[in-house]
């Protein structure tokens, strides 16, 4: 392994001579390219859908099919349209020395991204790297194996084409020994990110060598409060729960004040289109029953509050007011991302400066968290952590900077 981390820490100083102009021209080819080879793509990635059961929460991110490579390939356009985050001038000073400081953002070097079953982000995770500069190392899981070689092999005849090192993006070989070795690559890899569920990135965390940036798992809440809106509440909760229930900014579990509980059952009757099983706590049980298929309603247990689903199933917590609804998410939230519906304007200001997490929203579906939706393009992760970045990444959170001086003969005393 450490021959190809060497390849990669060696191409990176070939990527950045590369102009803004060829990048994005590689980008708008890698586009076309990927709807052009649709039919072969998602022929690699039957294979790997062979192999999983439909029941698995990770087939829906697993599969491909023509409109989602047609929306991959929006995106990598999309990418190709934004400014450069290379180059730029952060602050800049003269000192009373004659001393002139630029702040000025450069590449963070070699990214290795570690991630299951999510052949997406084979294509995202190198549109972002190359626009910002940086070589990626992809560890993808077996699951995906036969996808995301496909997609490496339509990335690499763009490259070859373009006369580009191909060794600027290198897919692992989907074994734990890989991974192991990307982790302990100290001097030759400058971060690595993991995506996919809390144990992964559990185990990258505990065992990396290498600096992390944390994507964590997506534990996600809606408080329904006391002012709330029936029908925005109705849209909102829909769409948060279902639109896609295998990605990390689906709704988990729904806390509901107590005094609205009479409108939990037209709340969350759209749900029953989906098939969701609902996991209610004692009184919102009570008001369900009878107002919800049998089949789909369970009472919940404490191991239903705190997870991610992942599939057509949702917790209910009900709360006597906005503090303990606030305390209900502050001791379950993974902090990715969280909202609220109402119409108090009090209620609203308190519930977004109290939730610690990346992403609070207010009256809107926790389904907008996601890095072309907030104008980044594409993302490479959303970051739960604190520390250099936190929420979607998109190319300014894998950048870093550097410090320039130019001085004239200037010494110190």
């Amino acid at each position: 392994m450490y021959a190809i981390f060497k390849q990669a820490q060696l191409a990176s100083r070939e990527l950045s001579q590369l102009s803004k102009e060829k990048i994005d021209q590689i980008l708008r080819d890698l586009a076309a390219l990927a709807v052009e080879k649709t039919a072969f793509i998602i022929e690699e990635n039957a294979k790997d859908l062979a192999r999983m059961s439909k029941a698995d929460p990770k087939y829906d991110r697993l599969q491909l099919t023509p409109a989602r490579i047609a929306s991959i390939a929006q995106e990598i356009l999309n990418v190709s349209y934004l400014a450069s985050p290379l180059g730029k001038i952060l602050e800049e000073r003269t000192t009373a020395n004659g001393l002139y400081f630029q702040k000025i953002t450069v590449p963070l070097g070699v990214i290795g991204i570690i991630y299951e079953a999510r052949p997406n982000v084979t294509f995202d995770v190198f549109a972002l790297c190359l626009k910002s500069g940086n070589v990626c190392l992809l560890k993808g899981g077996s699951d995906a194996h036969y996808s995301n070689l496909a997609i490496l092999q339509v990335i690499h005849q763009v490259l070859e084409k373009q006369g580009i090192n191909p060794t600027i993006v290198q897919l692992l070989p989907p074994d734990r020994e890989a991974t192991t070795a990307l982790l302990h690559a100290v001097g030759l890899v400058d971060v690595i990110i993991p995506r996919g569920s809390q144990q992964l990135i559990d185990f990258v965390r505990q065992n990396a060598k290498v600096p992390v940036i944390e994507t964590g798992a997506g534990i996600v809440h809606t408080y329904f409060d006391e002012s709330a809106d029936l029908e925005k509440g109705k849209s909102i909760i829909h769409n948060a729960k279902t639109r896609r229930v295998s990605v990390c900014n689906a709704l988990d579990c729904l806390v509901i004040h107590q005094n609205r509980l009479k409108d939990l059952p037209e709340l969350i009757k759209p749900l029953i289109n989906n098939e969701v099983e609902i996991f209610a706590d004692t009184k919102s049980y009570q008001i369900l029953q009878g107002n919800y298929p049998d089949e789909l309603l369970k009472l919940a247990t404490e191991e239903h509050f705190g997870i991610e689903f992942l599939s057509y199933k949702m917790s209910i917590k009900t709360v006597e007011n906005l503090a303990e609804a606030l305390l209900h998410i502050s001791n379950h939230s993974s902090k990715h991302s969280e909202a609220i519906i109402a119409e108090n304007e009090e209620a609203i200001d308190i519930f977004l400066r109290h939730v610690d997490a990346a992403a609070v929203y207010a009256n809107v579906s926790t389904a907008f968290t996601d890095g072309a939706q907030f104008g980044l393009g594409a993302e490479i992760g959303i970051s739960t952590q604190k520390l250099h970045a936190r929420g979607p990444m998109g190319l300014a959170e894998i950048t870093s900077y550097k410090w320039v001086v130019r001085g004239n003969g200037q010494v110190r005393a």
